[in-house]
């Protein structure tokens, strides 16, 4: 899996956002809001292949989680991207 092209993550007023550039996301209208963990995760993977394993390795070796909750997250932050159209 990889963040498809023309998703920038910037920050904002302090806020960390994901917006579409470019004709590629044309009908992408909207920013995406991200909390301070899953911009680092984007900010990590953006333009490398990734998958969920890959984000809970993140997640483990910057915070102090245990693997069954890291894997639980990791799962479901990809789930929430792929529905919004963020991966390919």
């Amino acid at each position: 899996m990889k963040i498809k092209k023309g998703f920038v993550l910037r920050t904002i007023c302090g806020e960390h956002v994901v917006s579409g550039e470019g004709l590629d996301q044309v009908n992408f209208s909207k920013l995406v809001s991200l909390n301070e963990t899953a911009a680092y995760l984007w900010a990590a993977v953006e333009g490398k292949e990734f998958d969920a394993d890959t984000l809970k390795d993140l997640l483990l070796e910057r915070y102090e989680v245990a693997e069954d909750v890291a894997a639980r997250d990791a799962a479901a932050l990809l789930d929430k991207w792929s529905e919004m159209g963020l991966v390919e």
